[in-house]
């Protein structure tokens, strides 16, 4: 389900705003200073999360999130925090643990630079996103042997639909390889093989490498193409250096010279950018709603231009829905077509309208 339209009333005990997203996987939402683009943002997130508790004590008295299919999602703010569920004509409530459910969110906020630890400590988000990619990998690695069917999970195809299947999964794990992920293959096999290797004699073998090889690309692909794609994008904008992936499993910054740099060095717009397609690469769900509040933050005009477009491709990619709050008009660069104003809707009055600038 992606949103269509967001309606807040009683913004902060003032007015009414409403937005219609872009029918597109990505709509930037503009608007002055102070209107409340983060507010509605957080109050979205929270809702679709079902944190409740978040919701209860923002500064509005009701929310429709409505959305494909034509279910529309309702707070009451009011006395306490009640959401219902309208579809069909029909309402009933829902409970917070049935929304955690139905949604995916991803939430990108502007102080994203820094994570909380369960300790209660502050420290960099790159430096606990580089140990987590670190542990992932070396977690794919320790399991590259290949999981050995039972009779019934034995592919039973012809000698072409094989040869087919053998090559798209060379093609794969190609690309894996791209990432350092490989699995472990047995010995003896021609790999991919020809159709005069799929023998009566080693028909069985062959069975058994195509349900491993499957199983073991199910299990780490996404992991290895997030690896390709977050290197490409941000090796694409780094100047001077690239990020590497080392034999530690670490990831590091090596500049032209090869020197190596600790990633806390790197400069606020470079961290901020890596910190993002982090978050999007490897902490989204595939399908998942991404709000993403103030992304020009540190960046340089050309960055910013470019941000968008990359954004516009990892949608497509991940079939993600973007819902991006910015001040700048670099970030939008030539997508206005895919830009909304929030607005006021009794903004007919200045004076009333004023409040949520």
């Amino acid at each position: 389900m992606k949103i269509r339209t967001i309606t807040i009333y009683g913004l902060f005990d003032e007015c009414d705003c409403s937005v219609s997203l872009n029918q597109g996987p990505v709509t930037f939402i503009y608007s002055s200073n102070g209107f409340g683009k983060s507010t509605i943002m957080r109050a979205v997130v929270a809702l679709l999360k079902g944190e409740f508790d978040v919701l209860s004590p923002m500064p509005f008295e009701r929310m429709d999130v409505n959305f494909s299919g034509d279910m529309t999602l309702i707070v009451e703010n009011r006395n306490g925090t009640k959401v219902l569920v309208q579809k069909n004509e029909l309402e009933q409530t829902v409970e917070e643990s049935e929304l955690r459910r139905m949604f995916q969110v991803t939430y990108i906020s502007p102080e994203r630079q820094i994570v909380r630890k369960k300790d209660g400590h502050y420290v960099p988000a790159i430096s606990v996103y580089a140990a987590e990619l670190r542990d992932r990998i070396r977690y794919a690695k320790d399991n590259s042997s290949l999981l050995q069917p039972e009779d019934s999970q034995r592919p039973d195809l012809s000698d072409g639909e094989f040869v087919f299947l053998f090559k798209d999964l060379k093609a794969k794990l190609d690309f894996m390889k791209g990432a350092g992920l490989e699995p472990e293959m047995p010995s003896g096999l021609r790999f991919p093989p020809e159709r005069h290797d799929l023998t009566t004699k080693k028909r069985k073998d062959y069975q058994d490498l195509a349900f491993g090889l499957n199983d073991y690309i199910r299990k780490f692909y996404q992991l290895a193409e997030s690896i390709v794609v977050f290197k490409d994008i941000v090796n694409e904008l780094m100047i001077k250096k690239v990020i590497e992936i080392n034999e530690k499993d670490n990831l590091t910054v090596r500049l032209n010279s090869g020197k190596e740099l600790p990633l806390v060095s790197l400069s606020s717009g470079e961290k901020q950018i890596m910190v993002i397609m982090y978050r999007l690469l490897f902490q989204t769900e595939h399908g998942s709603l991404v709000v993403l509040d103030e992304p020009e933050n540190s960046l340089h005009v050309e960055w910013q231009q470019k941000l968008g477009g990359i954004l516009v491709d990892l949608a497509r990619l991940r079939d993600l829905q973007f819902v991006i709050a910015t001040h700048s008009p670099q970030i939008i660069h030539d997508k206005w077509d895919m830009a909304r104003e929030l607005k006021a809707n009794n903004a007919g009055n200045t004076d009333a309208g004023r409040h949520c600038e």
